[in-house]
């Protein structure tokens, strides 16, 4: 191919390319490039440019660009590339054809392989840092959630909606899955298990024991799905997230099923509620398509309730709810993972506590309770008196045994006007990409942030934010989406006033963390997180304020004290079962 036909085709592409697609091609080339010279580049037709002057998009090197085209999922350019430029090359990587059973083998292997360990936020106590879920699992409660809300919209009485909540009845584990049903939602709060639960599906799965007739399953998390906006049928997204499986294989006439994490994180759901075939983001339409097919989809309650009002013309559906671990996860959990000589106070302190003994039924908590407990010297009785003061413990743990690394106390390291500062500036990187729904994020995101350089201070900030590598190269995220919910939260209370608060929308789902900073308890660790700011005054008495005089507000917080108290009575009726 002369140079003539091939500047031709790139600027065909440059053409095609979004602003969203530079980015993201920016991203990869990255250490080509240099950071300097990256920053300026804005255009499509200029990134070309200099990716020719660099080149890195010579006659002798397309086949690299057709695969960065595939990596940001313009796989519509890269056909085009690959095709235009008649490459060798590109034409077998791109004809090469798998048989479905070879398929169906090879993402069996690959779920096994990668999915059978599961990553907890910090290392258990005397176990490999992984969970093995094919025996973990299975001590999950999960509760017709159809039956909750319909008694949650209708009863009046409080009294009689708990006695019907006592009432509810666990599913097994079985008759949920081994029947094939077009549709599963699957709802809770964060770190129930919701995550555990799906990807014990695909290792079943993989190992024959559900969906038996089912050829083809594909695993997506919605906080990845938030980076293809661009991908605008299910047959890229596979191909994106699979590619290596997959090899430009067309699924359409297929038997499939979609499993989908995370809804919660999906940063255009309301997008997706009412849907158009009109609407600016491609992603939606690949996600309307896999309505067609089986699906299974998994987040927080409110997420999954306004997801139903799509999924209505589905008669074979199943909706159910993850009420977290039963009395015998319990044991099981504190059997497995806890020291010997520690089991005695982690039992004492988890029966004394209300909030700790009702949120042991969720696997996130009750892992880091374990931790906290086991690790104190002298644990105060208050540690566990509220929600936030549970969050602030799990907060200060990760600061204490992966940021700092020492043996100070909790009250000494806060002396130190650095790790105050540190504090400050880890809350700011939640807050912003909190509010702006990243749940995802690369090192650009966060570089604004950092006064030194990011690479020398990189291992500084993981233990709060984790890397993970994908498509896209190495992303990074919180290591938990409610670490991240409490640090928005302490940087909102330290730095915003009540009414920046209160009229801000993305914090609505943080309000009551932030009401709950205002404790004037002198026992609670609450106190070395509310006074980061020298610069501003504390905003407790206006909030509170607030809270008395704004009924949506005090509505919102009634609600959210309602429904914890509901979930706290059934956890503690099925661990009396």
């Amino acid at each position: 191919m002369d140079n003539e036909k091939h500047r031709d085709i790139l600027l065909r592409i440059a053409d095609n390319l979004l602003d969203k697609d530079v980015e993201a091609i920016k991203f990869l080339y990255l250490k080509e490039i240099g950071d300097g010279h990256l920053e300026r580049i804005k255009t499509p037709i200029e990134l070309i440019q200099t990716l020719e002057r660099r080149t890195l998009l010579g006659i002798d090197n397309y086949d690299a660009f057709v695969n960065v085209l595939i990596r940001i999922g313009r796989i519509d350019l890269a056909n085009h590339f690959s095709k235009t430029s008649n490459s060798p090359v590109s034409s077998t990587k791109f004809s090469a054809k798998k048989d479905i059973s070879e398929i169906c083998t090879a993402l069996k292997s690959f779920y096994l392989t990668n999915y059978g360990k599961i990553c907890e936020v910090q290392p258990p106590l005397k176990l490999p840092a992984n969970v093995d879920l094919m025996h973990k699992f299975v001590d999950l409660c999960m509760v017709d959630a159809v039956n909750t809300q319909t008694d949650a919209v209708f009863s009046v009485e409080r009294e009689e909606f708990l006695k019907k909540q006592l009432r509810y009845t666990p599913i097994p584990y079985s008759e949920i899955f081994r029947k094939e049903k077009s549709v599963t939602l699957i709802s809770g709060i964060a770190g129930i298990g919701k995550t555990w639960l799906l990807r014990k599906c695909l290792l079943d799965w993989s190992n024959g024991l559900i969906w038996e007739n089912v050829k083809l399953v594909f695993y997506l998390e919605c906080r990845r799905l938030n980076l293809c906006q661009n991908i605008g049928n299910i047959n890229e997204l596979v191909n994106f997230f699979y590619k290596e499986i997959i090899n430009d294989f067309d699924i359409n006439i297929h038997p499939a099923l979609f499993i989908i994490d995370g809804l919660d994180e999906f940063k255009y759901l309301n997008e997706l509620i009412n849907y158009s075939s009109s609407c600016n983001y491609p992603i939606l339409n690949a996600l309307t398509e896999i309505q067609k097919y089986k699906y299974v989809v998994a987040g927080r309650v409110y997420a999954i309730d306004k997801y139903q009002s799509i999924s209505t013309e589905h008669c074979d559906k199943i909706n159910i709810q993850i009420m977290g671990f039963n009395e015998s996860g319990i044991n099981n959990y504190l059997e497995n993972n806890v020291l010997e000589e520690k089991k005695d106070v982690v039992k004492a302190t988890l029966k004394e506590s209300a909030i700790a003994k009702s949120m042991s039924s969720v696997p996130f908590y009750l892992s880091s309770m374990c931790k906290i407990i086991s690790n104190s010297k002298n644990l105060c009785k208050s540690s566990f008196l509220t929600m936030t003061d549970l969050y602030a413990n799990i907060f200060l743990y990760f600061l204490q045994k992966h940021i700092i690394k020492n043996n100070e106390l909790i009250y000494q390291l806060m002396e130190n006007n650095s790790n105050k500062k540190y504090i400050l500036n880890i809350c700011k990187i939640a807050y912003q990409l909190f509010i702006e729904n990243r749940v995802i994020f690369s090192k650009e995101d966060i570089q604004t942030f950092i006064i030194d350089n990011f690479d020398r201070n990189e291992e500084n900030f993981f233990g709060f934010i984790e890397r993970i590598e994908t498509n896209l190269g190495y992303l990074y995220q919180f290591a938990h989406l409610t670490i991240m919910e409490f640090c928005a939260s302490v940087y909102a209370y330290n730095c915003l006033s009540s009414e920046e608060i209160i009229t801000n929308e993305k914090l609505k789902s943080c309000l009551s963390m932030i009401c709950g900073l205002t404790n004037k308890n002198q026992n609670s660790l609450l106190k070395f997180l509310v006074n980061l700011n020298p610069l501003k005054e504390t905003c407790e008495e206006s909030l509170s304020l607030f809270f008395i005089f704004d009924l949506d507000i005090t509505l919102i917080l009634i609600t959210f004290i309602y429904s914890l108290n509901v979930f706290m009575k059934v956890n503690h009726h099925l661990l009396m079962k």
